[in-house]
């Protein structure tokens, strides 16, 4: 597997907000949505080629990190008898068959996994929570910047049986990126052609990789999710630490 970076952080988006997590990021991606914050997996993927083996001895290696991590500002609380977090995340981590023997021996470690993921492909992997942000129309990036990468996107970034198959067969979680109130509307169309979908499992996340953009959408955007029953979730980890790789 190619991957970009494996680092220990607090996670800081979805329902595992705050939890200390171990990252196994790959790199290589079959979007190219314009807003990407980890474009080193995507529109210029970076890394090296990890096998499965490999990634599991530096899981293990970083594990005691899990047990010292804590939120800015606090200072006291046991996590050492918690279970492991991990998540695999990219980039899109569904374009490697190794994804399968990974996600097998890290549940034999003990670790809980989420994987993240656009719900475009799928592999039948182990995993405790599967992790789904569809790509809404506003994520199609402009022809002058992407090129066929525009088309192509465009046609792939919804897979309505890709996401059958994930939310019939997994504990999940959907993410959408809100970016404009015109989403909305998109997101309550989205989900008629899913009516499974509860929707304390939806959750809507702000666009933007900094604290003044974020906060103005979330101006509107949290209220919209109190009054419709979704979940609103910010991009905790920036107002933690800032837009920042290994965090």
């Amino acid at each position: 597997m190619r991957i970009a970076e494996i680092y220990t952080s607090l996670q800081g988006e979805g329902l595992l907000t705050g939890r200390p997590s171990l990252f196994v990021r790959t790199s290589g991606c079959n979007l190219r949505c314009w807003f990407c914050d980890t474009p080193y997996t995507s529109w210029q993927p970076e890394g090296e080629d990890w096998s499965v083996d490999e990634i599991v001895a530096e899981a293990e290696r970083l594990r005691p990190e899990l047990s010292a991590l804590r939120l800015p500002g606090e200072t006291t609380f046991e996590r050492a008898t918690e279970q492991p977090h991990a998540v695999l995340t990219g980039g899109e981590p569904m374009l490697f068959a190794e994804l399968m023997p990974l996600c097998e021996q890290l549940r034999t470690a003990g670790w809980h996994i989420t994987i993240e993921t656009a719900g475009t492909l799928f592999l039948p992997v182990a995993c405790d929570l599967m992790s789904i942000s569809p790509k809404l129309a506003s994520s199609t990036p402009s022809a002058e910047r992407a090129g066929k990468w525009r088309e192509r996107h465009e046609q792939t970034r919804h897979q309505p049986e890709v996401i059958r198959r994930l939310i019939d067969g997994y504990n999940y979680q959907l993410k959408f990126v809100i970016d404009t109130p015109d989403d909305l509307a998109e997101v309550t169309a989205w989900l008629n052609d899913f009516p499974v979908v509860r929707r304390e499992r939806v959750l809507l996340m702000p666009q933007g990789t900094g604290p003044a953009g974020l906060a103005d959408i979330a101006e509107w955007l949290q209220p919209y999710c109190q009054e419709h029953g979704f979940v609103f979730c910010p991009r905790q980890h920036i107002a933690w630490y800032g837009a920042r790789r290994g965090t």
